[in-house]
C-alpha cells in the first residue's frame, strides 16, 4: 500500500475547501461524462488482458517497443520498477528516439525469429515513430503480408492511419480510447498488451490502480486534493517540483512523471497567462550529492516530493569489514543496504525541513503491481487536479504540435 506524510502547513481555509471540492466535482464530471477515459482505463482495460491471454505468444522470448513519448515511457517505467520481482520476464527493447546510433545498436539486438513488434502511435503518424518502424521492417526483412505479421502488432487510435495500415495488412491491432491521452495511456493497451505479453500481472497492477481511483471519489485521499491546492497556490513563488525517487529503478517513473507534469501543466490558462509547475526528477541518494545544494541553498523557487520503498525486498548488506584510514564508516557495517538507502531518504527530508523548504513523501511499504498501479493513478489524479486548480486545460498541448508543424514544414522544404 501507499502512505504519504508532508512537511507544508495546509490551513484548509474556507477559500482553499471550495477550490478543492470545485476540483474534485471538475474531475468526477470529467469520469461520468466519459469526457476524459483515464479514469476507467483500470476496469476497461481487463478486456484487454483478456484478449491477450487468448493470442498464446508463450514461444517469444523478446518485445520490441517502436514508440516515443506516452507511447513507450509508461512501459519503461513499470518495465524497470518490477523487472527485479517478476519471474521469467521477456527482455524488451525500446526504440525511442530518432538517434541514428541508438537505433543501429538496438537493432542488433533484435532476434528476429524470437521476437514481437509493437508499433505504438495514439495518433498514427509520429515522426519519429513511422520512421524507425520502416528501418525494422527493412532490418528484420519482415514480410507483412506474410507469416512476420502475425508477430507485429498495432497500438493506436481507431481510425488512424496506422490504424488503416494494419487493417490493410491484416495485422493485430488494440486501440486507445479517444478520450485517453497519450501521457495517461499507460493503463490502456499502450502498457497493458506488450507488458502482459512480456510476462508481467497486469491484472494485480489494473487493480492498485483502480482501487485508488475508488479510494479517491470515495473521499478517502484528501491529502492528494490538499497537495494540488497546496502546489497551484504557490505555482508563482514555488514554480518547480522536484521528485526525488529514493530506488535506482524509479528512474524511469520520473521521466514518466516529468512528461506527464510538463505537458499538462505548462499552459496557457483561460486568461491568458502563461502558468506552469516545472517537473525535475531525480535519483536518491545519487543526486543528493549535486542537486540538494541548489535545493537548500539555491532559489527557493521550489517543492520537494520524495519517493521512498520502505522494504525492496533484498538483505544484501554492507560487509563487517575495516579499511585501513577509513574507520569512521565502520557503523554502518552489517547494516542493510535497504536500511541505509532509507535513512539517506530520511535524512534528506528532515534537511528539506530544517530549511523550510515545502516537502511531502510518498512510501511504498514494497515494489508490487498493485503499489505501482496505485502510483500511477495518484500522478495521473494530481495532475488531472492541479490543472483544474490553475484554470487550464490540462489534456491539450498546443506547444508541442507547434514544434511538429515546423518539424514537417522544415523537413518538406529539404525535399
Amino acid at each position: 500500500m501507499l502512505s504519504f506524510d508532508r512537511s507544508f502547513d495546509f490551513q484548509n481555509t474556507q477559500k482553499e475547501i471550495e477550490k478543492m471540492d470545485s476540483a474534485f466535482e471538475a474531475l468526477k464530471k470529467e469520469m461520468d461524462s466519459d469526457e476524459i477515459g483515464y479514469y476507467k482505463l483500470p476496469q476497461s482495460s481487463l478486456d484487454i488482458v483478456e484478449k491477450v491471454k487468448a493470442l498464446h505468444v508463450e514461444n517469444f522470448s523478446q518485445i520490441v517497443i517502436i514508440g516515443i513519448g506516452g507511447s513507450s515511457l509508461g512501459i519503461k517505467a513499470v518495465d524497470q520498477i518490477l523487472r527485479p520481482y517478476g519471474k521469467n520476464i521477456k527482455e524488451i527493447l525500446y526504440l525511442e528516439n530518432s538517434d541514428p546510433v541508438s537505433i543501429s545498436l538496438t537493432l542488433k539486438k533484435i532476434k528476429k525469429e524470437e521476437a514481437l513488434f509493437f508499433v505504438i502511435s495514439k495518433s498514427g503518424g509520429t515522426i519519429e515513430t513511422t520512421s524507425i518502424f520502416k528501418t525494422v521492417i527493412q532490418y528484420c526483412s519482415l514480410d507483412l503480408d506474410g507469416v512476420d505479421k502475425k508477430r507485429i502488432f498495432a497500438i493506436t487510435d481507431s481510425g488512424s492511419n496506422l490504424s488503416d495500415f494494419a487493417n490493410f495488412h491484416q495485422i493485430a491491432q488494440f486501440n486507445i480510447p479517444l478520450n485517453v491521452g497519450g501521457r495517461f495511456s499507460v493503463l490502456s493497451a499502450v502498457g497493458v498488451a506488450p507488458l502482459m505479453m512480456a510476462g508481467y500481472d497486469m491484472k494485480a497492477l489494473l487493480k492498485g490502480a483502480g482501487d485508488f481511483v475508488k479510494s479517491f471519489f470515495a473521499g478517502d485521499e484528501n491529502h492528494l486534493l490538499e497537495k494540488a491546492c497546496y502546489l497551484s497556490d504557490k505555482s508563482k513563488t514555488t514554480p518547480i517540483n522536484v521528485l526525488f525517487s529514493y530506488a535506482d529503478r524509479l528512474e524511469n517513473f520520473t521521466k514518466w512523471f516529468v512528461q506527464l507534469w510538463a505537458e499538462s501543466l505548462g499552459k496557457v490558462d483561460n486568461h491568458g497567462a502563461h502558468v506552469g509547475l516545472t517537473p525535475v526528477g531525480l535519483i536518491g541518494a545519487v543526486d543528493q550529492h549535486s542537486f540538494l545544494q541548489l535545493i537548500i541553498e539555491g532559489t527557493r523557487d521550489k517543492t520537494v516530493t520524495l519517493i521512498k520503498v520502505e522494504d525492496f525486498g533484498d538483505d544484501l548488506r554492507v560487509p563487517d569489514i575495516s579499511l585501513k584510514n577509513i574507520e569512521k564508516t565502520n557503523f554502518i557495517n552489517g547494516k542493510k543496504f535497504n536500511t541505509l538507502i532509507n535513512a539517506q531518504c530520511d535524512a534528506t527530508m528532515q534537511s528539506l525541513i530544517d530549511t523550510k523548504v515545502s516537502t511531502d513523501i510518498i512510501m511504498l511499504d514494497f515494489v508490487s503491481p498493485e503499489n505501482i498501479g496505485a502510483l500511477i493513478m495518484y500522478y495521473e489524479l494530481l495532475t488531472s487536479a492541479v490543472g483544474s486548480m490553475t484554470d487550464i486545460n490540462t489534456y491539450n498541448q498546443p506547444g508541442v504540435e507547434l514544434g511538429k508543424q515546423i518539424l514537417y514544414k522544415n523537413l518538406q522544404k529539404q525535399g
